[in-house]
């Protein structure tokens, strides 16, 4: 169609004026130039575009970099990827694999820290010590210890516009696009130097690669094991995937079979089991090659106490083909799952864990035109009949995944559904092909797309703690939500400003729940749980992490004081 509306522009004898006369060539030659210019404008816009979304996300991504204090779990990361580059030592973090941390190594490289190598203490303490007690400047040291954490998540983008731009073509693609680069979830943990955000990207890509051997099954199949294998190395909760991708990996070899031909069935299903076996052997490939890119001899004597699992976790996992460091950090992970954990949601403090917390948590914290997209959207893959083949790529890793997240035992944030920002925003862009059923479907997109890039930089640049605008925005988080979802400890720098601008010579009376030191950053503080109530005088300031689990003595001071302030939407000032 294309070719024929082009030869109709530059052919003189194909042209009339309406009445069966040809036009004159001036017309012709100025119709073809206008022609030619619309096409090279639109050859630039796509690119222009992408570049544009790309560029916003990474402006606010590095903003926020720079100006967050290390949450609770960065340093840990910092310090173990620290360990891997001096000592090449496996011993510290073991219950995730090395490969998240060699890409946060990349930019510990860079700034070369002072690494004290006769220190001794646990993953925790190291990483403060690292931080705070060697003479190292933490805020330029977790800059670079973020910055790769954040291309990373620039390149799933891409990955997010190429996934949908095959599924429904270019302009829908910056529909995919667009809804990554603006999710508040996407842009807070893809700013930190931990490991969810490379964890779910890699699985995405995976998926991607695994749809793009539909066509060309020997190139991609063995590309999307080295991305599988990239997700599990980066993660343990990777491993749920690896058997519905193996499954996606003979959908795709038999899909790629010549139609008609029975023998050709029986030899795709062949190819497509031998496919599924090469996902496999390539993930453990990865996995192994990241322990041995460590330490090429996998010495490792765990920093951390390996507890013994009975009953048939504690069975299987000596039986999985990874090496002992993984296999014993699956041991700690398992621990922890069976550890007591206190949640909080919607302002009850709970013990163990509730099935619904992370679908009640992703609906506060996800912007209301995303949730609607991400609804049509998977209505669209299922009820287009052209797009129906991609559901099982997109709808069934999303839905395994996030069964798996739910029967977690830590209700600590959407972190641990972070792959579904990615993926439901490819389903997303699809929602335009629905023009046939509701003709208003493109219109509504784009306005949904515009009140999601709206919601999401009225947040900018405190993204942790985001939630929409029917549970109230981000100042009213906390008091549905904790943890990771809020106040993780990210604030303590913008803490020490705003004392040091609004209440300089006040006495501080400080419960900081985080990794940072307060007095690092110039704060003078006392822990008002140490002395009598009576005696706390001054301005109590309070984690709203604390304030949602407070008991006994903390509760009763805040019940005593009067909030007058709050810092980046997770920490409390009351006066006393």
């Amino acid at each position: 169609m294309m070719a024929r509306e082009q030869h109709s522009v530059l052919d003189p004898d194909t042209l009339d004026d309406g009445g069966g006369q040809p036009l004159p060539r001036a017309t012709v030659g100025r119709s073809a130039r206008l022609y030619a210019g619309l096409r090279r404008r639109k050859r630039w816009l796509l690119p222009l575009l992408v570049v544009a979304l790309l560029a916003q996300m990474a402006a606010v991504m590095i903003t926020t970099a720079v100006q967050q204090t290390p949450t609770i779990d960065e340093p840990v990361y910092v310090a173990t990827a620290t360990v891997y580059l001096r000592e090449h030592s496996l011993d510290y973090n073991p219950e995730h694999p090395p490969l998240g941390k060699l890409v946060i190594a990349a930019g510990i490289a860079i700034a070369d820290p002072h690494f004290d190598t006769n220190y001794k203490g646990d993953q925790g303490e190291l990483g403060r010590h690292l931080l705070y007690e060697s003479g190292n400047d933490p805020w330029r040291l977790m800059f670079w210890a973020r910055l790769p954490v954040i291309v990373l998540t620039l390149l799933f983008g891409l990955v997010v516009f190429a996934f949908a731009r095959e599924l429904v073509g270019p302009a829908r693609g910056l529909v995919a696009l667009a809804l990554y680069a603006f999710s508040p979830d996407v842009v807070a943990h893809g700013s930190l130097a931990t490991l969810d955000v490379p964890q779910a990207g890699f699985l995405l890509t995976a998926v991607w690669l695994l749809w793009r051997a539909r066509r060309r099954p020997r190139l991609y199949v063995p590309l999307a094991g080295a991305a599988l294998g990239a997700a599990v190395a980066t993660k343990m909760s990777a491993l749920p995937a690896v058997p519905v991708l193996m499954l996606l990996a003979v959908v795709s070899v038999w899909s790629a079979r010549r139609p008609g031909d029975r023998d050709s069935r029986r030899r795709a299903l062949a190819l497509g089991v031998a496919g599924a076996a090469v996902v496999a052997v390539v993930t453990v490939a990865v996995v192994w090659a990241s322990y041995l890119v460590v330490d090429p001899q996998l010495r490792f004597t765990s920093t951390e106490p390996v507890p013994v699992i009975h009953g048939l976790r504690g069975q299987l996992v000596p039986l999985m083909p990874f090496p002992r460091a993984f296999r014993d950090g699956m041991l700690i992970q398992f621990g922890m799952e069976d550890y007591p954990w206190q949640g909080f949601l919607f302002g009850h403090l709970y013990t163990g864990s509730h099935w619904y917390y992370l679908p009640v948590a992703l609906l506060v914290k996800t912007p209301l035109g995303m949730i609607a997209l991400w609804a049509a959207g998977a209505v669209a893959v299922v009820a287009v009949r052209r797009l129906r083949p991609a559901a099982p790529y997109l709808l069934v890793p999303t839905a395994v995944l996030l069964a798996t997240a739910m029967d977690g035992s830590r209700d600590f944030g959407t972190r641990y559904a972070i792959f579904v920002p990615m993926f439901l925003a490819v389903a997303a862009a699809c929602v335009p092909a629905l023009r046939s059923w509701w003709r208003w479907a493109p219109l509504s997109t784009g306005l949904l797309v515009a009140f999601v890039a709206v919601s999401s930089l009225r947040t900018f640049p405190y993204y942790l703690p985001y939630s929409n605008e029917a549970f109230g925005g981000p100042s009213k988080t906390y008091l549905r939500l904790h943890d990771s979802n809020v106040d993780w400890g990210q604030d303590l720098g913008r803490l020490a400003d705003r004392l040091r601008e609004r209440y300089a010579g006040e006495r501080v009376w400080l419960v900081y729940k985080g990794s940072g030191v307060p007095s690092y950053y110039g704060i003078d503080s006392s822990d008002p749980r140490k002395v009598g109530v009576r005696e706390v005088h001054g301005l109590l300031v309070v984690s709203d992490t604390s304030i949602d689990k407070a008991r006994g003595k903390l509760a009763e001071l805040i019940d005593s004081s009067r909030p007058i302030d709050q810092v980046g939407h997770s920490i409390t000032i009351y006066r006393r």
